[in-house]
C-alpha cells in the first residue's frame, strides 16, 4: 500500500501531541517561547550539518520508501528530515523540562516538614 506523506503526517501529529503536553504543563514553548525556538532551531541546524557530513561521506543515504512525499531538498535529504529533526529537538527539550520539573518536585517534597505520626 503506497501512502505518500504518511511519515510526514505522523511526525506532525506527534509534534501536535507533544505541543499539547507542553501547553498543559508549560514545559518549553509555553514557558519560554523564544528560548525554545532558539534551542530547536540551533539543534535542527546542528543535526542538518551532521546529516550533510554523513551524506557527503556516503554514510547516510536515502532509502526508498513509499511513505515519503518524494520531495528532496538535496541529494539523500528528503523533505521529512528537517521536520523530523526539529521534532526530535522539541521532544528532547520537553522531555528534559518535564524530568527536571519532576526531580525538583521530588526534592521539594522531600525537604518539606512532615507531620508526626500518631498525634
Amino acid at each position: 500500500m503506497r501512502v505518500p506523506g504518511i511519515y510526514l503526517a505522523a511526525i506532525l501529529l506527534s509534534a501536535v501531541g507533544i505541543a499539547l503536553l507542553d501547553r498543559r504543563w508549560r514545559l518549553a514553548a509555553w514557558q519560554a517561547p523564544g528560548r525554545t525556538a532558539l534551542a530547536v532551531g540551533v539543534g535542527t541546524v546542528f543535526f542538518l550539518l551532521w546529516d550533510a557530513v554523513g551524506i557527503a561521506t556516503g554514510v547516510f543515504v536515502k532509502g526508498d520508501s513509499p511513505l515519503l512525499l518524494g520531495i528532496d531538498l538535496a541529494p539523500h535529504l528528503p523533505l521529512e528530515e528537517p521536520v523530523f529533526l526539529a521534532f526530535l529537538c522539541y521532544l528532547a527539550l520537553v522531555a528534559w523540562a518535564g524530568a527536571a520539573r519532576m526531580l525538583e518536585r521530588r526534592r521539594t517534597d522531600a525537604a518539606a516538614p512532615r507531620p508526626e505520626a500518631g498525634r
